[in-house]
């Protein structure tokens, strides 16, 4: 197999994290007999200090004829005083839009070897556990009518419109349960269908959806509440998790909280094309930037989620996954996951040992 990559570095600890998971997969393309070849590209803060802007045209242009996007992190200080539309955060948002990402699919997987570092009780985490939340992007409270206005008796008031259409619900129900079926074909839909009518109209998309295109694949319905709850007292119960726009926004942190490192978490936005952005969930720590003490590894999990769900590419998706797993079990910790007994290294290392492994 031959693939097309766009690199989007970005800024502070961006460039450090994108090689290492470049390595991981140059070495998985040997391994499997593919090539793979990487285009770099700039966004965020280096691309407003290279050409004034932070999506430069040529980098849409180039996203879009790539296979796949990887990206490592945008933003910092050094650009806090921009205008928003000129921040690096923009960058981020403008090429979503251009690649018609409506999807953020966010796997929260706390490792055996990391179990310790929840801060849930060890018997609810020991055995591992992975949530993966499925959250629509692109519509519902963030993206409906608000406004403003003044009530004589209640001063001023602000409104905003929790809005879904059939084809909202129907494109993302696609995502989660495409995902399902490569795993245990069970998804939990969250939604608040006993308060808000957009939630009942969700509520019924999705079965419909489902059991038209996906009879396979089982759906159960939550309360967003409930869910929030059930995420702390029992988060092993869950696999694919599926939510709107807010509701996922909220529970796809909590899930993430529960798995004790930030630096251990991927994230893709995906469309209707095999094209997605990948990239981890944290930020661009410019504090650490440039000091080889940046955790690779949600970088290099997000690279081998491209290989899974934008190549269909299984097999290397595991190999990743097991190298990952191997390199934990001897004992080898970046700081922020760092623990007594452990034995530290640095970015660099982390993913020369993972890459090892494959």
């Amino acid at each position: 197999m031959n693939r097309h990559i766009a690199v989007l570095a970005g800024d502070g600890i961006g460039p450090e994290i994108t090689e290492g998971a470049v390595q991981v997969l140059q070495r998985t393309a040997e391994k499997f007999g593919h090539t793979f070849t990487f285009e770099p590209l700039a966004m965020g803060g280096c691309a407003i200090d290279a050409c004034g802007e932070p999506l430069p045209a040529h980098t849409v242009e180039r996203c879009l004829a790539s296979d796949s996007v990887l990206l490592g992190a945008v933003g910092g200080p050094k650009w806090d005083g921009l205008s928003g539309d000129k921040r690096p955060e923009a960058g981020l948002l403008g090429i979503r839009k251009a690649m018609g990402l409506y999807s953020n699919v966010r796997p929260a997987k706390l490792w055996k070897a990391l179990a310790d570092a929840s801060p849930l009780k060890r018997n609810l985490v020991e055995n591992g556990i992975e949530i993966i939340v499925v959250r629509e992007l692109t519509g519902g409270i963030y993206f409906g009518k608000r406004g403003t206005f003044t009530d004589d008796a209640m001063g001023e008031t602000a409104w905003d419109t929790e809005q879904y259409s059939v084809a909202e619900i129907e494109r993302i129900t696609r995502i989660a349960c495409e995902l399902a079926r490569g795993r245990s074909k069970r998804v939990v839909s969250v939604d608040k269908a006993n308060v808000l009518e957009s939630s009942r109209l969700w509520r019924r998309t999705v079965h419909t959806y489902a059991q038209t295109h996906y009879p396979d694949v089982t759906i159960t319905d939550m309360l967003v509440d409930n869910a929030a709850m059930q995420i702390v007292k029992n988060p092993a119960q869950f696999d694919v998790l599926l939510t709107s726009n807010m509701f996922g926004d909220i529970l796809s942190d909590e899930a993430a909280q529960v798995t004790g490192s930030i630096g251990m978490l991927a994230s893709s936005s995906l469309g209707d094309t095999p094209c997605g952005l990948y990239e981890p969930i944290h930020g661009s720590a410019p504090d650490i930037a440039g000091r080889d003490i940046a955790n690779p590894i949600a970088t290099i999990l997000a690279a081998a989620m491209m290989l899974r769900d934008s190549f269909g590419l299984i097999a290397e998706y595991a190999a990743i996954e097991r190298a990952i797993e191997e390199t934990l079990a001897e004992g080898w910790r970046t700081a922020d996951i760092m623990s007594d007994g452990m034995r530290l290294i640095g970015c660099r290392e982390m993913a020369r040992r993972i890459a090892e492994h494959i």
